[in-house]
């Protein structure tokens, strides 16, 4: 029997990151690696607005306007739980006006003007979202980008080497059968979602570590691609 994938309604999602808290701060040891990749392939020196979807504990922005952000640079990040909401508040306090938080119903809305953001940020979010969810996130981030905006991504891949592969079919199957248990997060590759004109991948690497693989990708609006 071949099981339908269900993937965590936004109530779950929430309830589950509200209950999950400052634990997330303990997956660092996959997460940090590629997530540091990104950031030195997508060129957060030149950005004046980022916008982080999915901002968690607000780890990854305070190291942002700590140590790659101008001084003008402003940084907004949404999420769906209030407890990641709070738990960024605290963080990210010392910086002020600098930094916004918004809190979200979970769908990929952005409450964005069009053509804003010079980088569009999730780290560890498309993974848990359902295709058409994936497709409305790229939607939007097109809709937000600023003429040199650039989509920034980091998520669970499929793994390249041995240990990595099972680990990352075992957590496959976990996810087909009780996808709380994971998040609600599975591993994903979300090239095949930049097709179709709208995007060209500036940078693309898979990353290992701790046994599992991340997919790290970097990508601009088509038309900026072609003048680069």
């Amino acid at each position: 029997m071949i099981l339908r994938r269900r993937f965590l309604s936004y109530g779950e999602a929430r309830d589950f990151y509200d209950g999950w808290g400052k634990r997330q701060d303990s997956q660092a040891h996959y997460e940090d690696e590629p997530v540091r990749r990104m950031v030195e392939q997508a060129g957060f020196g030149e950005a004046r607005r980022v916008l982080e979807v999915g901002c968690g504990t607000g780890r990854f922005a305070r190291r942002l306007l700590e140590e790659h952000l101008r001084q003008e640079a402003s940084y907004l990040g949404l999420d769906l739980s209030p407890t990641m909401l709070d738990l960024s508040r605290r963080k990210l306090a010392p910086f002020g006006g600098r930094a916004a938080l918004v809190r979200t119903d979970g769908s990929p809305r952005f409450p964005v003007r069009d053509g804003v953001c010079d980088r569009i940020v999730a780290n560890y979010l498309l993974d848990l979202l359902s295709e058409s969810d994936i497709h409305a996130f790229l939607e939007e981030s097109f809709r937000v980008a600023a003429p040199e905006g650039r989509v920034c991504l980091v998520n669970l891949t499929h793994g390249p080497t041995v240990s990595s592969g099972l680990a990352s079919r075992l957590w496959s199957a976990v996810h087909r059968l009780a996808p709380r248990r994971v998040g609600g997060c599975r591993p994903l590759d979300v090239r095949p979602f930049l097709k179709g004109g709208r995007w060209r991948v500036l940078f693309e690497e898979v990353v290992v570590s701790s046994r599992l693989a991340s997919q790290v990708l970097v990508a601009v609006p088509a038309k900026l691609a072609d003048n680069l």
